[in-house]
């Protein structure tokens, strides 16, 4: 057979033997049925098998290997270089390459802050958002109807509290004037608390 020793192996592809021993192990290459490595095979395998931010340097895909490919959403890339700017990170240019270091960054980046929107709704820290809207919609509903209305309400209740017939004549004094605003807007700040509790 026309295989290669472990230590010729990793002369050829610039790695440790120790590396190639565990790339062995691991099934990672190619043997012959008398132990030797077959290079070409291997190097398919390792190929297919290891994560590229793990290797020490990219090597370039062959014009085959390139043109296996899946071509890459214009969507994800621009996706990627949005998430890195947002944190602050060397972003690739506007129709330049990603690369798989920052592909892998953003990933991380959005895997973070997902967990951390997840963790915030177990907390209670943060609530439905049609939920609120509706009940900030009957919030607001409610005190411009308060508002709407208050100028005949406001008029009676002072009318009977100052016992003031019709057509009479009567100075009202600040203090008494005061005194019935102050009745009518506790009211209407219970009625507020009461809808902003049911937000929580």
């Amino acid at each position: 057979m026309d295989g290669m020793s472990e230590r010729q192996y990793a002369a050829r592809v610039g790695l440790s033997r120790g590396a190639i021993q565990k790339a062995k192990e691991t099934g990672r290459l190619v043997l012959h049925p008398d132990g030797s490595i077959d290079a070409e095979a291997s190097d398919t395998r390792r190929a297919e098998t290891t994560d590229p931010s793990k290797t020490r340097a990219a090597a370039k895909p062959s014009a085959a290997a390139r043109s296996k490919l899946k071509p890459v959403p214009e969507a994800a890339l621009s996706a990627v270089s949005d998430t890195l700017r947002e944190q602050g990170m060397a972003a690739p240019a506007v129709g330049g390459s990603t690369t798989f270091l920052q592909a892998k960054t953003a990933n991380e980046v959005l895997k973070a802050q997902e967990r951390r929107i997840r963790l915030q709704k177990l907390k209670g820290e943060l609530v439905d958002k049609a939920r609120a809207e509706t009940l900030m919609f009957r919030l607001a509903r409610e005190e411009r109807d308060a508002w709407v209305t208050w100028p005949a309400r406001v008029a009676a209740l002072m009318a009977s509290e100052l016992a003031a017939a019709p057509g009479e004549g009567i100075t009202v004094e600040a203090a008494v004037m005061q005194k019935v605003l102050e009745a009518h807007v506790r009211a209407q700040l219970d009625s507020l608390a009461d809808i902003r509790s049911g937000l929580g």
